[in-house]
Formats: structure tokens, C-alpha cells, sequence
């Protein structure tokens, strides 16, 4: 990837700062991304499934990976490609997001999947969440 790759600073780095669940039984996960200035983005309307690995990947349980991101890990083994960052964005009504990965000979970008599996995932192989700008201005107007 260049140093400063097309859209860059469209984007702003946030981390996980709380991952829990919306109702009792642990349905459907929420978490709130934080930027080192303070800016939140609450995120929900994912499987209590996804938050609950994230959790485990936070705690620093990575040695049982559910099939999908077992998948993820393996391929990347095999291939030699190495996570750079994930890019959360909305499309539409709903949010998705890029995963950037490098490898021997290319930077391959996977454009349009699901934030919450590539949060999951950037918490698995701890690399940065960057969220684009306009989500965070999106939930100050609120």
C-alpha cells in the first residue's frame, strides 16, 4: 500500500472501546468505536455471536476461531497475506467495510463486507479499525 493511500484521510483510527449486547440473552451485539479524541461511534444490529468473539479476541482468546474467520486466518497463512487495516464505512442503510491485505507481490483490498466480521476480525489479528469521517459527524448531528 502506498503511505498515503487514496481516501486516507477520509478515515479517521478507532479502537473498541466497549462490546456488549442490546437485550438479556445476548441476541444482538452492539460496540462503540473511539477515536483518540474522544469521538464515538456506536455500532449494533449484529449477531451477539460476532460480539462475543470480539470479546474473546480482545481478552486475548484466539485459540478456538469460529469457521469463518478460521477460514480468514488459514488462507492468509497459505497465501502469505498479512491484515493491514479494515476501512468502515455505510452503504446504503447499512455499514460494511474494505479489508486492506498485503502480500508478497500486491495489496489486494475485499470491498463490501460486513463491519462487524471485519471488526471481529481486526480484533483477531489486531490491526487498526479506521472508520470514515463523516460517520462520527453523522452521530453528533443525532
Amino acid at each position: 500500500m502506498a503511505e498515503n493511500p487514496p481516501g486516507h484521510d477520509e478515515y479517521i483510527t478507532a479502537h473498541i472501546s466497549y462490546v456488549g449486547f442490546v437485550d438479556q440473552i445476548g441476541l444482538e451485539g452492539i460496540l462503540i468505536l473511539k477515536t483518540r479524541d474522544g469521538k464515538e461511534f456506536p455500532m449494533r444490529a449484529f449477531s451477539g455471536e460476532v460480539a462475543r468473539h470480539i470479546l474473546r479476541f480482545q481478552e486475548g482468546d484466539k485459540t478456538t476461531l469460529p469457521t469463518i474467520y478460521n477460514l480468514v486466518e488459514e488462507i492468509s497463512a497459505m497465501q502469505d497475506l498479512l491484515l493491514l487495516e479494515v476501512r468502515i464505512y455505510r452503504n446504503g442503510s447499512v455499514l460494511r467495510a474494505n479489508l486492506y491485505f498485503k502480500s508478497r507481490r500486491d495489496n489486494l483490498i475485499f470491498r463490501n463486507y460486513r463491519a462487524s466480521d471485519a471488526i471481529a476480525l481486526a480484533a483477531y489479528f489486531d490491526v487498526p479499525i479506521k472508520v470514515r469521517k463523516t460517520l462520527f459527524e453523522e452521530t453528533i448531528e443525532q
